[in-house]
Parts: structure tokens; C-alpha cells; sequence
């Protein structure tokens, strides 16, 4: 069989868009899956290499890259051991829990010269694909961009209870759905620094609701409004250009019932992903498997590592010191309640 090899770790509520992009998406094939519990291994049969350590999994070979959808604090882990293995990784959001966390796995990835892909869905939707096309055809400058990103979580977490776990998440709405609404504001008018911050959360400390306050070059705003509570589905993005006209897109129009915008979503993200690795050699040092036995170069430039997971981890920690009214690089001008020196705010339940 041709087709660059593919091994998914993590068989949670997200691989199902994975798994079915990798059945659609020309020139690549799953070749391997790994997940801790083996019942959800055995409807593969024999199709494709099955295992439940992901270090097994790196370690039989045979793969050209990995994609991760794991529990957010297991990514450090499995990608430092898959980058240092050296198979690119595509990785869903957020990069990892800290920004701290990103940068170790960024450098990784620079110092085994492989990719490493942050999964940024929504910039892949087909909307979001025309308002890009439509606000570059425009001759006025952008002034601001808002993202709204709402839901009921429970609704969309089916049996990956942890996304409502702040340790394992990372957070709640900020750290869950905050990378992808500012992946659409960086993709439309540029990288931002926070600026402000309100964020709301439940007796059992998790935040569920949240605006943020962003500032750009050359004066643009941007805005993100987040809500984990929402009786519904409702997912936008509104950019105002410098006369006051707004364009806007519908992330959800025309995908008629619950998730169904996310299979062409992760369509794009495979392709993508699988179009930085026509260049660069397998990890287990064979060909491929596309059958042209070139082998390309195994420099990645920094341009064939994706989108950057780290700036919006970076954004995610401001928010939370805004809430915890702490200060650090980017977060000039925020207030709140001081937590006290070493706290981490998002253990903080706010009234």
C-alpha cells in the first residue's frame, strides 16, 4: 500500500475526524493506533498495528508521523517522546498545558529538524476560508476582529470527562476553545497580546465563561468571547474593516447537525500536515511509502512546522494572570485580585 504512514495516539471523542480525514485525504493511510484502553483498539482488527503504550507504538517503527489527540496534559509527554524518536507530529490544541511546556517541544522539534503541527481546526472552515479570501481582497485596513466561541460542554465532551477537569484540561473555556478562537484572530489580522480579561467560573473552580481583550499592530483589536454554559451551538467570527463595515462567517452554516462542520475541518488539517512532510525522511529511516524513493530533505524550515501552539498558549496564560491580577510579559495594564506570589490562577475560584 502507498500513502505516507499514518499512527493515531489517543482514541478519545476527537480521533473519529481524525480517523476519517486519513480514510479521504489523498497520499496518506493510518498504519498504526494506540490507546490506553485495548476495547477500543479491537473494531481495527487486523487492519493496522494496534497498541496500548504509545512508547511501543514509536518504537515498532514503520510510521512516517504521529497524530496526537490525547488528554491536554499527557501532549508533553507523548510528543517530546515521538519528536525525539524523529516522526513530525500533529498534535491537536492546545500544544501542551504551559507555555513553558510548548517552547520545550518547539525547540525539540528545530533540534530534530521535524515538524511539529499544533491542530488549529477552525481556521480550516470552509467560512473562515472565504473571510480570509474576502478581508485580503479588501483595500482597507482591518481594525478589529471577535471571535465568539460558545457551547454546553458537556454536550461535546461525550465520554472524555477530563476536558472538565482544570489539571488535566489545563483550565476550562480558556485554555479549552481560547486557542482555537485566537488562531482566528491571529490568521485574520496578526499575532495579539492580551490586553484584558474577565473570566467567570463555577462553584467547582472551572471557568466557563470569558471575554479577552487583544491589541495588535498598528492599532488593530481584537476580541474573544468564550461561554461553556451556551443552551445551543454558536460559532463566529466578525472582523471590522477601517471604515466601520463588517465582514462576518458563520462557522457552523450549512453543517446541519451536532459537529458536522468538523469532518472537512480535520480534512484540512491532514492535508495540510501531510504536505509539510513530502520533503522530509521517516523517522524509522525508510522511504515514505509513497513509492517516488527520493527521500527530499530532512530540514524542516520554520514554515513547514504549522501554526505556532506557543503564542496561543502564551495568550491563555496572560488571561489567567489577568484574572489572578498578576503581571508578566503581555499583560501590561490588567487588574484583578492578587492570588498571591506562585499561585496558579487556575486553581482560583472566583465568587
Amino acid at each position: 500500500m502507498s500513502g505516507l504512514r499514518f499512527g493515531v495516539i489517543g482514541l478519545g471523542v476527537i480521533s473519529r475526524f481524525y480517523l476519517a480525514a486519513l480514510e479521504r485525504v489523498p497520499g496518506v493511510r493510518l498504519a498504526a493506533v494506540c490507546d490506553r484502553d485495548a476495547a477500543v483498539l479491537e473494531p481495527f482488527g487486523d487492519r493496522v498495528a494496534r497498541f496500548t503504550d504509545h512508547r511501543e507504538l514509536l518504537a515498532a517503527g514503520g510510521l512516517d508521523a504521529v497524530v496526537v489527540t490525547v488528554p491536554n496534559d499527557l501532549h508533553l509527554a507523548i510528543c517530546r517522546d515521538a519528536l525525539r524518536a524523529g516522526l513530525p507530529v500533529c498534535v491537536e490544541k492546545p500544544l501542551a498545558l504551559r507555555a513553558a511546556e510548548g517552547e520545550e517541544l518547539a525547540a525539540l522539534a528545530a533540534e530534530r529538524r521535524v515538524p511539529l503541527f499544533t491542530a488549529f481546526h477552525r481556521r480550516y472552515n470552509a467560512a473562515v476560508r472565504e473571510l480570509c479570501a474576502a478581508v485580503a481582497e479588501q483595500p482597507l485596513p482591518v481594525r478589529s476582529v471577535t471571535a465568539r466561541y460558545f457551547e454546553l460542554i458537556e454536550e461535546h465532551v461525550g465520554r472524555d470527562r477530563w476536558y472538565l477537569d482544570p489539571e488535566r484540561c489545563g483550565g476550562g473555556c480558556v485554555a479549552d476553545n481560547g486557542p482555537n478562537a485566537y488562531d482566528l484572530l491571529r490568521l485574520l489580522a496578526g499575532r495579539m497580546e492580551l490586553t484584558g480579561a474577565e473570566v467567570v467560573r463555577d462553584g467547582g473552580g472551572v471557568d466557563r465563561y470569558a471575554v479577552l481583550e487583544l491589541a495588535g499592530p498598528d492599532g488593530v483589536r481584537g476580541r474573544i468571547e468564550l461561554d461553556w454554559s451556551y443552551p445551543g451551538e454558536l460559532k463566529d467570527v466578525a472582523v471590522e474593516l477601517a471604515d466601520g463595515s463588517v465582514l462576518r462567517a458563520d462557522l457552523l452554516a450549512g453543517h446541519q447537525g451536532f459537529k458536522q462542520s468538523l469532518w472537512h475541518e480535520y480534512e484540512g488539517i491532514v492535508g495540510e500536515f501531510a504536505g509539510l512532510l513530502g520533503g522530509h525522511d521517516s523517522g524509522d529511516g525508510g522511504d515514505s511509502g509513497d513509492g517516488d524513493g527520493s527521500g527530499g530533505t530532512a530540514a524542516a524550515r520554520p514554515a513547514e512546522r504549522g501554526p505556532d501552539g506557543v503564542d496561543a498558549l502564551r495568550v491563555v496564560e496572560a488571561a489567567y494572570r489577568a484574572e489572578a491580577g498578576t503581571t508578566g510579559a503581555g499583560s501590561a495594564g490588567l487588574t484583578g485580585t492578587d492570588t498571591g506570589a506562585g499561585a496558579d490562577p487556575r486553581t482560583e475560584v472566583r465568587g
